[in-house]
């Protein structure tokens, strides 16, 4: 079960039940997992600057890594997942002030006002309210906002740009999408106020490799094999699972290993029917 983050105790409650309570849940670890202390020093970097990014594509386990660090971190972690409906800005700040309040209680409260009625025609206001909250504390948070990319509203970005341009001492952010956000990143690079993970951050290494397959498929796989199905990925999180399921209960794993270091371009189409093929109709 989800590690639950959000404790709904202060005068805000019965306006804060509307929202998603799940969204505030720092997701499930999934087993087999494979610790990253490279990556996790990446992440605690960015604590010194303001910003870290972790931008890639689908598959390479940004919210896993992401999670992990939350759950290892010393600073207090406040955790968001986004969805579409975040694209409205009173729903995104009052998911976002929810998750702060978790560590910080009393911030929903004193900023609940602000949303309306009436809504606000900007919400600087709102981000303004909540820097002075965060501001007037001694305690450091770190809000983590995973899924980023599912937000496409430019009020949206613009307030969150507003937040990184006047952000306090005690407020860090995380930010996880498949692609950059329209965010001042180019100013924040310039400035040293972001720590960038990317793809090639997140590409497993051969050890990486030898730990998760070893733990997920039980098999003690030889250095060649283990450097086939690195090179076949590239360190791929995604394939790699596709092929550790791929592997689980055959006879013959190298045979398996030896006709997936052939040509095929395809590298998840391959797996794929790879792993439909073994299962049963009703299955598939």
């Amino acid at each position: 079960m989800a590690e639950a983050v959000v404790t709904p105790t202060t005068a805000a409650a019965v306006e804060r039940d509307a929202l998603v309570a799940t969204k505030l849940h720092r997701p499930r670890l999934r087993p087999g997992l494979v610790p990253r202390p490279r990556l996790a020093e990446r992440i605690d970097q960015g604590m010194e600057r303001g910003l870290v990014l972790v931008s890639t594509p689908a598959g390479f386990g940004k919210t896993t890594l992401v999670a992990d660090w939350a759950r290892r971190s010393r600073r207090p972690v406040a955790w968001l997942s986004l969805d579409a409906a975040d694209n409205d800005p009173t729903r995104f700040w009052r998911h976002a002030t929810a998750a702060l309040d978790v560590v910080h209680p009393g911030v929903a409260d004193r900023v609940a006002a602000l949303f309306g009625p009436p809504a606000p025609s900007s919400f600087d206001a709102v981000v303004t309210a909540l820097v002075n909250q965060l501001a007037a504390t001694a305690e450091e948070v770190v809000l983590v906002v995973d899924d980023f990319h599912l937000i496409q509203a430019a009020p949206v970005h613009a307030s969150v740009a507003f937040l990184l341009e006047h952000l306090p001492v005690q407020l860090r952010l995380v930010v996880a999408a498949r692609a950059d956000p329209p965010l001042p990143l180019a100013r924040l690079r310039a400035r040293g106020e972001l720590v960038e993970v990317r793809a090639a951050d997140l590409r497993f290494t051969r050890d990486e490799v030898s730990a998760y397959l070893d733990d997920t498929t039980g098999l003690h796989l030889t250095g060649r094999d283990i450097a086939v199905l690195e090179e076949r990925t590239e360190g791929w999180i995604a394939a790699l699972q596709l092929a550790a399921l791929s592997m689980r209960g055959r006879q013959n794993v190298a045979a398996f290993i030896d006709g997936f270091a052939g040509g095929d371009r395809y590298i998840v189409d391959y797996l794929v029917e790879e792993v439909l093929a073994r299962q049963s109709d009703d299955v598939r």
